[in-house]
This record gives structure tokens, sequence and C-alpha cells, in this order.
């Protein structure tokens, strides 16, 4: 249910102006403040979450961390997610892709993340101090999935890539997931364990961050090493888009896989 209460909508808006203004040395250099603005506000008024249990200023915190990180609300480049009277932020995966070609410090070319299902082919291999991974999958393959992979290509023609079986998922997932039975788990376990193998393997990125952005990098993730557990309500059905993001250019397809 969308919040409604113009009284409330106001305090945000308000307060989100002043705080921008205040934090703008925190801010990306391209950052359209009202464009920003404008699509929060949207978000709180016409989204299916109601935001009138939270108190404004955490509700204004959460939407500062998406300013921080240049990410929109309203395309679902990232989530505010009321609980509570408190208010949390979480990335997606599309976000994440956005994140790491924006601020390595190493120009990235392409950067995505794989299922791998059985029946499918995968194969590392590092010859001669070259790594290259090459994957054929098998067509309109609904296989068990039994790992996932993502790639990064620098413009430079170097490459980086992680790997997560679906054993290593799990583990992950019932370790420092802060909502391992969430919505997002249950009916997007795909794109979850999509997320979950780039989000280790942008580890492996420079990311040239501000202070600011550091911190609402790592709160953005769903992975909290600290171990602190979110309820399965806290998070959204939608918090995870169905769409695999690659670069236009990008000579990668589901037809196969092969980088070097």
């Amino acid at each position: 249910m969308a919040t409604k209460d113009k009284q409330y909508l106001v305090e945000v808006n308000t307060k989100l102006t002043d705080s921008l203004e205040k934090q703008v040395s925190a801010l990306p250099s391209d950052f359209n403040k009202q464009r920003f603005i404008q699509n929060c506000m949207t978000v709180l008024q016409d989204g299916n979450a109601d935001f009138s249990k939270c108190a404004a200023p955490t509700v204004v915190r959460t939407l500062l961390k998406g300013a921080f990180l240049g990410l929109d609300f309203f395309s679902g480049e990232c989530y505010a997610i009321p609980y509570g009277d408190k208010c949390e932020f979480q990335t997606d995966y599309k976000g994440e892709i956005k994140l790491a070609k924006k601020y390595s410090s190493n120009p990235i070319k392409d950067i995505y993340a794989k299922l791998v299902r059985e029946g499918d082919e995968f194969e590392e291999e590092i010859i001669n101090g070259q790594q290259s991974v090459c994957f054929r999958p098998k067509a309109f393959n609904t296989g068990d999935i039994i790992g996932a992979f993502a790639v990064c290509l620098y413009r430079d023609g170097s490459m980086i890539y992680e790997t997560m079986s679906k054993a290593d998922i799990e583990n992950t997932r019932q370790s420092f997931s802060k909502a391992m039975n969430s919505k997002a788990w249950k009916n997007s376990y795909g794109e979850m364990c999509k997320k979950t193998v780039l989000r280790r393997l942008c580890k492996l990125i420079d990311l040239d961050f501000n202070s600011e952005q550091i911190k609402a990098y790592e709160e953005g993730s769903l992975m909290d090493v600290k171990g602190t557990t979110l309820r399965e309500s806290e998070v959204p059905i939608d918090v995870m888009s169905e769409e695999v993001v690659i670069d236009a250019d990008s000579k990668e397809s589901d037809d196969g896989s092969c980088s070097e």
C-alpha cells in the first residue's frame, strides 16, 4: 500500500532536499538532484510499500544512500525497504553492475553473472598464467542450478572471474544472508544466486568510492558478515529483477560464453 499522508511526504521531501544540499560533496559529479527527489517521491507515493510507519529521518537516510551511490530507486537499481519504524537500503543486481562499471579504477567493458544448470558445459582454465572461462549452456535449459559464475572484462583486454557452486551459494546464504528465507530467495532464487557471485567478484574490483559511498555500498548488500538477521517479510517480492543486465556491445550471449 502506497504512502498517502501528504504531511509526511512533505516532511520527507523537505528533509531530503536539505540533506542533499548539505552533503553535496559526497554526491557523484553527474548527480541530478531534482530528478532524484522526484523519483524518490514517486516511489514513496505510488510504490507497493507503505512508509508511513517509518520515522521520516530513517527514510531520508535510506534515500541518501542511493544518492551517494548514484542509484535510482524508481528504476529498481536499489530499494528502500520499510519495516517497523525504520527503513533499510538494498542494492539490486543491475545496480551492482552499474556501480562496478562506473567506479572501477580499471575501466570495465562488461560485467555479468550467469547460472550454470545440469546439462550445461562450463570450463575454466589457466594456461601459462592466462585464465579463461568457457560457458556453453544447453538451449532452454530448466535443469537444476548447480552453480553460478561472474565475469568482469576490462577495456585493456584483461579479465577476472569468480565461480560458486550451489553448495557455496547456500553456505553464504545460510551464514551471512540478512534474510535467508525471504521472498527474494524463494521467488527469485536464480537472481539471488547471480547477485551473490557478483558481489564476491566485486570484492576483487578496485572501486573508487568516497567514505559515504563505501558505507552505503556495504549496507546495500543482502549479505551481513555481522550475522544480523531481518524478518522474512522485510524484503519485497520484487527485490531482484528477472533481467540479466549485459552491456550492449558484449560478445557474451546465452548461446555460449567464452572469455579470456
